[in-house]
């Protein structure tokens, strides 16, 4: 009896901790929610007076349909670029892990232990090859400067190959009994059973590349082609220190997206965490 006590006393403990965690942790985006509703030009408004007496949603409006700041073209720019990048680099990166997960070569396991190591090495170190090459290729301020250096990643390769290693050969063995070839088995056998890992792996790519702003203010220079993250900056250097309330309502709407899929994908995020050490 006394166990059992002690055992729901702790339990208590432990929720009421990640209770208070998680309540300081919302904490900013709820006082960004509520500062975004007050009345434009208004002043920060102190805690007393967080909650508007009526709410301006129309705020979403000003700032979606700004003339001379095209946030609305911002945000299209990064659905595009995004959904994009996520679908090339999931295809991309799943037929690479194939190839070292069921496929049986000379050197595959160096060369894949050599692939890892540009895990190593950092994304601003590669930035002015690529830009010169992408520069080269005529694509600056282009959706293909924004898209195609995205289309791989060696995480997420070493994440794919990771799960692919526990599917059963066997599966392989039959399928090609049956006269299907290596792409077949890619496309019908593997894949159809991986998409917790493809969710996992899509989950991480549309926060990266939806988050990212080195790469597109580099190679873009037109207000057109600008994506929100680099159109946040120049929507604050324009409205951040004279109106906050419509700078606190573009901030709500970058973040909106991430929200959303965080809460669709969470289960598979959080479990991508550990999936890639499980063999």
């Amino acid at each position: 009896m006394a166990t059992r006590a002690r055992k729901a006393l702790s339990n208590t403990a432990t929720y009421a901790v990640l209770i208070v965690l998680a309540l300081f942790l919302i904490a900013p985006f709820v006082w960004m929610v509520l500062v975004s509703l007050h009345p434009s030009k208004a002043p920060i408004p102190t805690i007393d007076k967080l909650i508007p007496p009526t709410a301006h949603w129309d705020n979403y409006r000003k700032v979606l349909f700004m003339p001379d700041i095209p946030v609305l073209r911002f945000f299209v720019n990064s659905i595009i670029v995004t959904v994009a990048t996520v679908v090339g680099q999931l295809f991309v990166t799943s037929l690479a892990a194939y190839g070292f997960a069921r496929m049986r070569f000379a050197g595959r396991d160096p060369l894949f232990y050599l692939f890892l190591l540009s895990l190593m090495i950092g994304g601003p170190v590669v930035q002015l090859p690529v830009y010169l090459l992408v520069r080269n290729l005529g694509w600056l301020d282009t959706y293909w400067a924004l898209i195609v250096p995205g289309l791989s990643s060696a995480f997420n390769v070493f994440l794919l190959r990771q799960f692919f290693l526990q599917i059963p050969m066997e599966l392989d063995e039959a399928a090609r009994i049956d006269g299907a070839g290596d792409f077949r088995i890619y496309s019908r056998v593997v894949m159809p059973l991986s998409k917790a890992a493809l969710a996992t792996a899509g989950a991480f790519t549309f926060f990266a590349v939806w988050t990212d702003f080195f790469w597109p203010l580099l190679a873009t220079s037109s207000m057109e082609m600008r994506t929100v993250e680099v159109g946040l900056s120049v929507f604050k250097n324009s409205y951040g220190g004279s109106n906050w309330p419509l700078q606190m309502t573009a901030a709500v709407i970058v973040l909106m997206p991430l929200l959303v899929v965080f809460l669709f994908l969470q289960r598979y995020f959080v479990r991508g965490i550990t999936m890639g050490s499980i063999k």
